[in-house]
């Protein structure tokens, strides 16, 4: 049986226009172009600011025309960044393939989280939203007008729309009971470490036969790891990983799961869902925080525009010519032994594997 709404009435106007669950690259991203707008927003979000966070660290070219509309590239240039010039995949036997990416100008960079995050949010308070850091949402209920109640821990806010940028365990789809079931089929660690010499300075993609790891230069000195693998095989590839790359046993990694969930959609009972709450993409690709900026930036546009039923066409539009790639991904990186073994191959006929390199970091750039 469905799952109803409560359903209130109220007397009162809402407070805010638009109130986004979460402060990630999604929901900044929204926040800032909302309140640019004229509307009031509001941003809830259980974290305090900085914060590292899960991920490969890697801003795709297709971000850069989302961000100089946000109006934050100079600032994020001047931040510490490496660009990222070439991607490498090796295989089991570090033999590796080399592909230049696509030249352009900013092109692609790798930036840690915890200060690419910190521009977008303080961006979005700089625009007029307002942003309440750790403040998680402990209730949801819907009025009678369409209007939201929500509940935090010290009061509750009113909104005429809910955004759902909480991620691939949104917390919104949690209480609404839209959540689909997890695939507890793997799980992701990362870590930063100082810069080991081995590195030639751009992406490196290590499928071995426990899983895949994922490597980038992010500035400073340091390196993003990031590990993927069933949790039987997670250790052994970790093992594997600090041996080829002298990485101390104490070393301290963060973890994330699941990697793999069932889209719950753009527009479901009256929320918005961006980024990964409403599709999470195969890591592997680079993608996440393109597809976090870009439904942020169509979500925004339909709200602003007084549209919202626009939304979700101009979502579906969005994945529609790219997720075969993303299956593709997974399929390889979902079996690893196979994905080695397609990877010797292509080694010898790179021209396919260049292909995927060109379309994922080139033609992204033309499809905003």
């Amino acid at each position: 049986m469905r799952n109803r709404l409560p359903v209130t009435r109220s007397a009162h106007p809402p407070e805010y226009d638009v109130a986004i669950a979460g402060g990630g690259p999604a929901g900044a991203a929204c926040a800032t172009l909302c309140a640019a707008a004229g509307l009031r927003t509001l941003v809830l979000e259980k974290s305090r600011f900085p914060r590292d966070k899960v991920c490969g660290d890697c801003v795709n070219p297709g971000c850069w025309p989302v961000l100089q509309e946000l109006g934050v590239v100079d600032e994020i240039l001047a931040a510490p960044h490496l660009p990222i010039s070439s991607v490498t995949f090796v295989g089991p036997g570090a033999r590796g393939v080399t592909f230049p990416l696509p030249a352009s100008h900013p092109g692609e960079i790798a930036i840690t989280r915890r200060i690419l995050d910190d521009i977008l949010l303080r961006r979005a308070i700089a625009a007029g939203a307002d942003v309440r850091q750790e403040t998680p949402i402990h209730g949801l209920t819907r009025q009678a007008s369409g209007a939201w109640i929500i509940q935090t821990p010290n009061d509750s806010v009113t909104a005429r729309h809910l955004i759902a940028a909480d991620g691939r365990n949104s917390t919104v789809a949690r209480l609404l009971h839209t959540a689909p079931a997890a695939r507890r089929d793997r799980i992701g660690l990362q870590t930063h470490i100082p810069m080991p010499p081995a590195l030639t300075g751009g992406i490196e993609l290590h499928l071995l036969p426990h899983g895949y790891c994922g490597i980038a230069p992010v500035g400073g000195g340091l390196a993003n790891f990031c590990l993927v693998a069933t949790p039987r095989n997670i250790d052994a590839l970790k093992t594997a990983i600090s041996k080829r790359f002298g990485i101390s046993i104490e070393q301290q990694w963060r973890s994330i799961a699941p990697l793999a969930r069932a889209p719950i959609g753009p527009l479901r009972d009256g929320v918005f869902y961006i980024g990964d709450a409403a599709r999470v993409v195969e890591p592997f690709t680079g993608e996440g925080i393109y597809y976090a900026l870009r439904t942020a930036s169509l979500a925004a546009q339909s709200l602003t525009a007084g549209a919202p039923d626009q939304y979700p066409a101009a979502h579906a539009a969005l994945y529609r010519r790219r997720l075969w790639i993303n299956q593709l991904a997974r399929t390889a990186v979902t079996h690893p032994r196979a994905g080695a073994l397609l990877l010797r191959a292509l080694s010898m006929h790179p021209a396919p594997l260049g292909f995927l390199v060109r379309q994922i970091n080139g033609s992204l750039v033309t499809s905003h």
